[in-house]
């Protein structure tokens, strides 16, 4: 078991401020054990019910009656699947004084949880939970982390053979088991293929009409499909950035699996050797780290962005961020160079520095505001980059 200590304060900090709190994740991220400790860190009784029991489901068969009489710490695992407990959940946020916190946990997005937000709007704070971290896994352990993913069990298991297995035991649980559990009449089958086919592009701008003629379905079916998998924390639509200029820029998301140990699983890649020969091992460490840079930086969805233009210029990753503007290309080599591309976005974007990250041990710079940057070293440097005053009249 790790102890996910970053996310813990997070949590114990947000409890403090807010009745609910909910930690969303996708399944078997490690949502409930870091709830254990949670609860392990605080003062007081804890209560805890799981919607996935039937005994706790029958226990909150009248929830008021059931909850309104606890105090301390109410954790409530998988509420996805009783999303009318928001309601009741509302009506205990709001007593005076309040008697007990709720930790809710579950593996939808708050657009998916609709009633969530609706209910609880200005009483619930969420967290996200992502798979492991290069700052929590540390210097030694990068290659793994790509190779098997994020989720705790994949990454610590004593092989790539039982790593394996149990990220194929994942894929066949989710399909079976998670999807139909949010109401999403998706066949387990047909979701397999869409993942599968949906991991050669990986990393490239998503083309719903290629997709729905594959599938001999509308278009509308297929970006369904998509959205649930991006609704569950399985994939990553990244939205364009379109900025006023004369050239013709795309205007389309790219997509990415969120776990390259799941992108690795259905792309047939069983050790880091074969990795490293795949046709598209650059696209895997391109989204391997966008989303590690993406949570070094604890940016929001709406603060990340791709650019491209029609032309051929593009940017891997843009973080807007107030004033500032933060790019980011993620190059599979040792010694990355300066491209026309980046000299291009670097203008046009008027980027206030751009990062070129490598898998190598040097760091140096390529121009002025440009510098190639090895993963491990990134954390050290964004926050600086990314919190800086603007320089006046920029």
């Amino acid at each position: 078991m790790m102890k996910r200590s970053l996310h813990l304060h997070v949590l114990l900090r947000k409890l403090q401020a807010n009745p609910v709190v909910g930690l969303l994740g996708p399944r078997q991220v490690g949502k409930t054990t870091l709830a254990g400790q949670v609860a392990a860190a605080r003062r007081g009784p804890v209560h805890r019910f799981d919607l996935e029991n039937e005994r706790d489901v029958e226990r909150l068969a009248s929830p008021l009656q059931a909850l309104e009489g606890l105090k301390g710490l109410v954790i409530v695992d998988e509420i996805q699947r009783r999303q009318e407990l928001f309601p009741t959940l509302r009506v205990l946020a709001d007593r005076r004084p309040l008697p007990a916190r709720f930790l809710v946990l579950g593996s939808a997005s708050p657009e998916l949880l609709r009633q969530s937000s609706e209910s609880l709007a200005g009483r619930i704070s969420y967290h996200e939970l992502p798979g492991l971290s290069l700052a929590e896994v540390g210097r030694g352990g990068w290659k793994r982390l790509w190779l098997r993913g994020g989720f705790p069990r994949s990454y610590l298991a004593q092989s790539e053979a039982l790593s394996r297995d149990w990220r194929r035991d994942l894929v066949k649980t989710y399909l079976e088991r998670e999807l139909p559990g949010l109401e999403l009449r998706l066949p387990a089958e047909t979701m397999r293929r869409f993942w599968a086919m949906l991991a050669h592009s990986h990393g490239q701008i998503w083309n719903s009409s290629e997709f729905a003629r594959s599938f001999g379905v509308s278009d509308k079916t297929v970006r369904g499909y998509l959205g649930a998998l991006s609704d569950t924390f399985m994939a990553r639509l990244l939205r364009p950035w379109h900025e006023n200029l004369s050239k013709r820029q795309v205007k389309s998301p790219k997509v990415y699996f969120r776990d390259s140990g799941l992108l690795h699983l259905l792309s047939g890649i069983e050790d880091f050797s074969q990795l490293q020969t795949h046709p598209r091992c650059g696209a895997s460490w391109e989204g391997f780290a966008l989303e590690q840079a993406i949570q070094l930086t604890g940016a929001w969805d709406e603060e990340c962005y791709f650019w491209a233009t029609h032309q051929g210029a593009e940017l891997d990753l843009l973080l807007v961020r107030g004033r500032r503007r933060v790019g980011f290309e993620f190059k599979y080599s040792q010694s990355p160079g300066l491209t026309p591309s980046m000299r291009t976005a670097l203008a046009d974007l008027r980027l206030d520095h751009l990062w070129v990250v490598h898998p190598g041990c040097e760091r140096y710079a390529l121009a002025r505001r440009v510098e190639a940057i090895p993963l491990m070293d990134l954390a050290k440097s964004l926050s600086k980059s990314l919190s800086s005053p603007v320089p006046p009249g920029s």
